[in-house]
């Protein structure tokens, strides 16, 4: 799934031998699958791992990998490179933003899915974009517009006629969807 290098490991042991005993690492991508995924690592405090998280013990510690990030996490590589400010840490994960999605994804991977590849693209005609916010304990999308689709007055027709009914026609489990755009913005309005 992911290598970490020894030079990795040892600066990871170092790092969490610093912590409370039992600390480990968790690695995981947010936003899995989109332009803006982003791999990471970080503490977890005994009893914070998550459900479906991989335990996988190294010399001196142990790292969690989110289940769910496990398909974007192939070929990744941690290293750690010392230099004259001390060294850095890498995460490189060539899979992290790659659309790796189907019908039994995370309901959060498929909205995400559709939003990058099949309603943004005609959004960004008008300088616009879309995200996802949250999905809601009622299986609802909450969005948030950007660029000229913020504040614009053509924003609800795009909402209804456009991104809702994607959303809704491409994944079924959606119960609704949201809008918690701050509309007052208008600067970059396509439409004002």
């Amino acid at each position: 799934m992911i290598e970490i290098s020894a030079s990795a490991q040892t600066y990871l042991q170092e790092l969490l031998e610093k912590q409370e005993s039992a600390t480990s690492i968790r690695v995981f991508v947010a936003q899995p699958g989109t332009p803006q995924a982003e791999t990471c690592i970080a503490y977890c405090q005994p009893g914070e791992e998550q459900p479906g998280d991989i335990a996988v013990e190294y010399e001196g510690f142990r790292a969690w990998y989110e289940g769910r990030s496990e398909a974007y996490l192939v070929d990744a590589v941690v290293d750690y490179q010392e230099d004259q400010m001390g060294g850095q840490l890498t995460i490189k994960a060539p899979n992290a933003r790659v659309p790796n999605v189907s019908d039994d994804s995370p309901l959060e991977d498929r909205v995400n899915y559709v939003l990058y590849n099949e309603i943004n693209p005609g959004l960004a005609a008008h300088g616009g974009v879309v995200s996802l916010i949250e999905i809601t304990s009622e299986s609802a999308a909450v969005l948030q517009f950007g660029g000229g689709c913020q504040g614009c007055a053509a924003v609800d027709i795009t909402l209804k006629n456009s991104v809702e009914v994607t959303l809704l026609e491409r994944i079924p489990e959606l119960t609704a969807i949201l809008d918690q755009t701050d509309h007052t913005v208008t600067e970059n309005a396509y439409y004002q």
